[in-house]
């Protein structure tokens, strides 16, 4: 697997389908956060789809294990491609996770389940002194991979920098998804822990997820095409 999903990271339906006709966006795999889900809801899912966006719903769900399952089960009714959670749950919500996504699927398909590590919002020294978790964060993030293929998830959502490290320790099919991806020269904003698209295909990332450094730049759609080109490269 190897795909780009991009961040609607928009307030609500409007801008997001003004962003998509006015960049001919059309079709391309989508992530949908908290910020417009909690505001359109299940039917903005439907008007995607209609679209023919592949969907990332992140939603991070993170609470005790039979909530969790639950909401899974009516999450995977949607029928998008991936669902996150947040690994610091524990081995039990991953595993309830992963039921509720089988129970509430169509039998022989469910959203794979991706498990957060740390946000890349976070580093070493964040993690130390406001969580009291010593270690260093790669370490930890690698940590939470493990446990969270232990406990029946597809993957893991990291920076680029904990690819390597995490495949070594899940297996090559355990997924890398990374956010955090900035093209040379852009801000990286508040991402601890940013890489370039070259240096993700070169740590062997699977999914990238494309935000500000397409939907703030001056041309998104020649943003989105470097970002291709340099990811399929590995060069820049």
């Amino acid at each position: 697997m190897k795909e780009m999903y991009l961040a609607l990271d928009f307030p609500e339906w409007e801008e997001v389908s003004a962003f998509i006709n006015a960049h001919n966006f059309h079709g391309i795999p989508v992530k949908v956060g908290m910020e417009l889900f909690y505001r359109e809801g299940p039917p903005l899912i439907d008007k995607l789809k209609q679209n023919g966006h592949p969907i990332f719903l992140d939603l991070k769900l993170h609470d005790i294990p039979t909530t969790v399952m639950k909401a899974m089960k009516n999450i995977a009714r949607l029928d998008v491609d991936m669902v996150t959670i947040h690994a610091l749950g524990g081995s039990e919500m991953i595993r309830k996770a992963k039921e509720g996504l089988i129970s509430g699927s169509v039998p022989g398909h469910h959203p794979k389940l991706i498990a957060v590590t740390m946000l890349t919002s976070a580093n070493t020294g964040v993690m130390n002194r406001e969580l009291k978790i010593s270690g260093n964060v790669e370490d930890h993030a690698a940590h939470l991979a493990a446990l969270a293929h232990q406990s029946g998830a597809d993957g893991s959502v990291c920076s680029v920098g904990e690819v390597q490290n995490i495949k070594k320790t899940c297996g090559s099919s355990f997924l890398a998804v990374t956010p955090g991806i900035r093209l040379k020269g852009d801000s990286t904003d508040d991402q601890k822990r940013p890489s370039t698209p070259a240096c993700a295909s070169k740590n062997g990332a699977d999914v990238l997820v494309l935000g500000r450094t397409v939907r703030n730049a001056s041309d998104p759609g020649a943003a989105y095409t470097k970002i291709i080109e340099e990811w399929n490269d590995g060069n820049a």
